[in-house]
This record gives C-alpha cells, structure tokens and sequence, in this order.
C-alpha cells in the first residue's frame, strides 16, 4: 500500500529514536505513531501520570491536525499504560470521555511494565480514517 511518511513540525523529531509521527496511505488511512507526554524535544513532561496521559493524547491531536484530521475521525486506539491499575484507568477513561464523548474509538489497552524511555507512564497510537 503506497504511503507517506510526515513528522509534524510542533512535535519532537521521532527519527533520531527510528521512527516517523505519521503514515498516510493514498486511500482513507492515517497511521499516528505512539504518542507520550512529550516536549518539543522529546523529552517526557511529568513524573505524574495524568499530566502525560493530558500531553500525550494533545500530542495526538496535533499529529492529527497536521494530517488534516481530528479526534473525530479516529477509528482505533492503542492505549499501553505502566503498572495499570484501577486508578490509572480512571484516569484515562475520564480523558477518552472528554474527548470522545459517548461514542469512544475502538481501543485495545495494554498493562505493561515499561515503555521506550525512562519516565514514560502511558503511551498511545492512532489509526484515523479520511
């Protein structure tokens, strides 16, 4: 499937850690790479985890944005939250609830004991639809 590779301008350049922000395919699919609490440098915002998980699905929105998109045309979540517990996933069921109101995307939420950089709590991709 031909496609193209973007990395948006107000987020961290992701090609030094081997990845590119954004994959659009030439039909209606737009692939957003895992997104954290990160700065523009790519550094992880905040030792708490609301305030990643807050900056993370910002940093979301505007991989979005910057393919002509928005939360609303989000079809699939990835969700991967460290040492998931109850009150973590309030945390992120409240956010997915201000975003998406009651018609949420599909998501698949991962526990897992670590993610790509030290500090990371909560990570998430997207698989948009034009």
């Amino acid at each position: 499937m031909p496609h193209t590779l973007s990395n948006p301008d107000d987020l961290h350049d992701p090609t030094g850690y081997g990845y590119s922000h954004l994959a659009a395919t030439t039909g209606d699919l737009v692939f957003v790479a895992g997104q954290y609490g990160s700065d523009h440098d790519g550094h992880v915002v905040s030792d708490d985890f609301a305030a990643q998980v807050d900056r993370a699905f910002a940093n979301l929105g505007v991989a979005l944005r910057a393919a002509g998109l928005d939360y609303r045309h989000v079809a699939r979540l990835g969700t991967y939250v460290v040492d998931h517990d109850a009150d973590r996933l309030t945390v992120l069921l409240d956010r997915i609830t201000r975003i998406w109101g009651d018609t949420p995307p599909a998501q698949t939420l991962l526990g897992v004991a670590t993610l790509a950089l030290p500090g990371m709590l909560f990570e998430v991709d997207a698989v948009a639809a034009r």
